[in-house]
């Protein structure tokens, strides 16, 4: 993956339209910007129980967003990134269908995962308990076939999203269709999305546990005989993510959106220190995502370890936020959301921040000084705020940072000084050599940090006080040195 910004989008939402129209947006108005797009499902259907993370055929284009061929005309403008969903397909998917209507006598019988598939024994409590999901509720669906008797489906996410078992001769052959799709469109990365969960074993969590690394590193293996780079994306305890990352290529640094919102509402840098001083550096780096701002990678393990942060500190920064937000985040957060998670607050990052334009570009040049590649989720890029509206409409809480953008709105939005102030920063972190050299972070006082990158004579700096939220970047230039300025005068 290119050493550089990467824009994270869906297809529909940013452009106004769908391939073409991205690859128009990307080659014109995001010239020197974006180094890649992560384009978020684009198969058919993009608009299911999960904004596109339910295929029904995950190796069809939705014929709304174009074809095949307009990914490869993309990926021969900046590299591309694919999801690549392997923990379950759409309960609309022909051969789920296909389960559904013949039961153990279909060919498809063996690629989903029923309650008795995993345990052919039975389970206990104390085995049910033990099952790790992400959101309230079970982790079955009790579905009806047509001899009368019901079943037990496993559906970790939603009733909508069937799971599939991936060593199957169906479910394998299923992923080898669509690694051979992506590599045939030119994608050269993919995100491994809910892979976390993907394995399920009696007697275990079903969640991370060593079968799902040796599933991992198989994949992982198959994709880069295709030319292909793999992102995994799980959410964990921030030792385990560190763990994680020794033995797959990419992990997303989930643990950054909430340290940099702790830092600048509290003026204590010191979580963010230690953090980056330990963080994978084969890392992708966000503050915002098409899913919520996430607790959990900050918090305590369930087994009592101490967290990146403390329970107080967590609930601190959610209560900040909802008050940030004034009370927007509360409404499609939790109870008061449809598809909820356990542990994301859902809003854009700039409203989390109070649309505080300061605030904002000091979050967005700690993400681009932190150790690994940044990732910006296109409502971040230009500054968006929640869609209330959208909310209302849809009653899915994530759905308030899902924008529909026109190509009107986008255009507005390019012009917003602080939206161009924020390419600047990219600009700086796309071109400097400093940021292929090597990183230092220090902290001189618990309201202060400096992130340096140096490369032989190149060095780019970022020092911050969080008490006074100022911060400034100091460059090498031409021989000589030149400084950006943001936040209050000190």
């Amino acid at each position: 993956m290119k050493n550089q910004v990467q824009l994270i989008t869906y297809v529909d939402r940013l452009s106004g339209g769908g391939f073409q129209a991205l690859k128009a947006l990307v080659e014109r108005d995001l010239k020197g910007i974006v180094g890649g797009v992560h384009a978020l499902p684009f198969f058919d259907p993009i608009d299911g129980a999960d904004a596109g993370f339910d295929p029904s055929d995950h190796t069809t284009v939705d014929p709304r967003l174009g074809t095949w061929s307009d990914v490869l005309d993309l990926s021969a403008s900046v590299e591309v990134m694919a999801d690549m969903i392997v923990n379950h397909v759409s309960a609309n998917s022909p051969a789920f269908r296909n389960f559904l209507e013949n039961g153990d006598r279909s060919e498809y019988a063996d690629m989903f995962l029923t309650f008795d598939k995993v345990f052919p024994n039975g389970a206990t409590q104390d085995d049910l308990l033990r099952l790790y999901r992400p959101r309230p509720g079970f982790s079955f669906t009790p579905i009806a076939f047509p001899d009368g008797k019901k079943k037990l489906i496993w559906t970790t996410f939603t009733p909508q999203q069937i799971d599939i078992d991936v060593h199957s001769p169906h479910g394998s052959a299923y992923l080898e269709r669509i690694l051979d799709r992506f590599a045939d469109a030119g994608i050269t990365a993919i995100r491994l999305d809910a892979a976390g969960y993907a394995i399920k074993k009696a007697g275990t969590s079903c969640f991370m546990i060593p079968e799902t690394f040796t599933f991992l590193e198989t994949l992982a293996h198959k994709a880069r005989s295709r030319g292909m780079e793999v992102l995994v994306e799980i959410h964990s305890y921030y030792l385990d993510q560190i763990d994680i990352a020794r033995k797959v290529d990419m992990v997303y640094d989930f643990a950054l959106p909430p340290l940099v919102l702790h830092a600048l509402f509290t003026g204590d840098s010191t979580p963010l220190a230690e953090w980056l001083k330990i963080s994978p550096r084969n890392a992708v780096t966000v503050l915002d995502t098409h899913d919520g701002i996430g607790v959990i990678d900050v918090g305590r393990h369930a087994d009592g370890r101490a967290g990146l942060l403390t329970g107080p500190q967590i609930d601190n920064l959610v209560e900040t936020m909802h008050a940030r937000t004034n009370g927007e985040s509360r409404k499609s957060t939790a109870a008061a959301a449809n598809n909820l998670d356990l542990y994301q607050v859902n809003t854009t990052y700039y409203d989390a921040l109070g649309q505080r334009d300061e605030d904002y570009l000091i979050a967005r040049a700690l993400q681009f000084f932190a150790p690994g590649v940044p990732q910006v989720y296109y409502v971040g890029l230009l500054g968006g705020t929640n869609d209330m509206a959208l909310l209302e409409k849809t009653h899915n809480g994530r759905d308030i940072n899902r924008h529909y953008y026109t190509a009107s709105e986008v255009e507005t939005a390019l012009a917003k000084p602080m939206v161009q102030r924020l390419f600047d920063l990219i600009r700086l972190r796309n071109t400097h050599p400093a940021f292929q050299g090597g990183f230092t972070v220090t902290q001189p006082s618990p309201q202060t940090l400096i992130l340096t990158w140096e490369n032989g004579a190149d060095r780019a700096a970022l020092s911050v006080n969080f008490k006074t939220v100022h911060a400034e970047i100091r460059y090498s230039q031409d021989g000589g040195e030149d400084l950006i300025v943001f936040g209050q005068t000190p």
